[in-house]
């Protein structure tokens, strides 16, 4: 007589509950843990400094980002594509990217690309210009601010400052210089550009665009704090409106300040708060 014997064995047998796999389980988990959150922190960290040039086309942007940068100003014609670069500040540890976007209305709007990354938005104000073509500056500028108050609650928005560029063209007065001149011109005309804008939003009108004569735009982000809703920069609900004024040629009296001396308002602020 054969004497069978049952010498199947399950074939999770040898695993079923070692006294070291639940803390290897726990240990490896700690561990893919602290590497996604290191690369999650890390990532975050080099998100938010771009410093983002906008407006319209010949306004400067381009021979500013080019002083930045490399310290000269050369000539330039009107850029079709976007630009970006990294600015090395003293006494920074890491370099601070600069994004010059076009001003064309057809392209324009890549500015959407870099939003989430920018600490601010220079928009550059050609301030000899800025009296006749008042309405379509204000209509880009609209834009941008529409599209700040557009970002998710959580998102700390950028700072809006607005350069009014090209000041070694204005003549200073007995009592102001160029730069202050200029950029009281700007925020006048750009503040009384946008009031209209807003008017024509609480009458139900429409106001027209840059891209078509018969095409309207929905106004928003234009609200204020201020009474009556009277559209003031100080009182946007879209956060920090800073003012400067810039130039990238020096009047013969400032060369001893240096070739970036025209843009050193803008420089100072780079440093303090990039």
């Amino acid at each position: 007589m054969s004497l069978k014997t049952n010498t199947t064995l399950s074939w999770h047998a040898p695993f079923s509950q070692p006294p070291y796999f639940v803390p290897a389980s726990l240990f490896v988990a700690l561990l893919l843990t602290l590497i996604a959150f290191s690369i999650t922190r890390r990532n975050n960290a080099s998100r938010g400094n771009a410093l983002l040039f906008l407006g319209p086309p010949e306004s400067g942007k381009t021979s500013i980002m080019s002083q930045l940068v490399y310290g000269v100003s050369p000539a330039t014609h009107t850029s079709l594509q976007t630009n970006a670069a990294l600015v090395n500040l003293p006494g920074k540890k890491h370099p601070i990217r600069v994004v010059d976007v076009p001003g064309h209305p057809r392209i324009r709007d890549q500015f959407h690309d870099f939003l989430l990354d920018a600490k601010a938005i220079v928009f550059v104000v050609d301030v000899n210009l800025v009296s006749r073509n008042g309405p379509a500056v204000a209509e880009h500028l609209h834009s941008i601010m529409k599209a700040l108050l557009s970002l998710p609650p959580s998102h700390k928005l950028p700072t809006l400052i607005i350069l009014a560029h090209k000041t070694d063209l204005i003549k200073a007065s007995a009592t102001s210089g160029a730069s202050s001149l200029a950029v009281d011109r700007v925020q006048k005309i750009l503040q009384r550009e946008l009031e209209k804008r807003r008017l024509a939003q609480s009458g139900g009108m429409g106001v027209e665009t840059l891209d078509s004569e018969d095409e309207k735009s929905d106004i928003t982000g234009l609200e204020c704090t201020s009474p009556g809703g009277v559209f003031q920069f100080e009182s946007w609900e879209g956060g920090e409106v800073v003012f400067m004024g810039s130039s990238v040629k020096l009047p013969p009296s400032d060369t001893e300040k240096g070739p970036s001396s025209g843009l050193q308002t803008l420089e100072e602020w780079m440093d303090e708060n990039l």
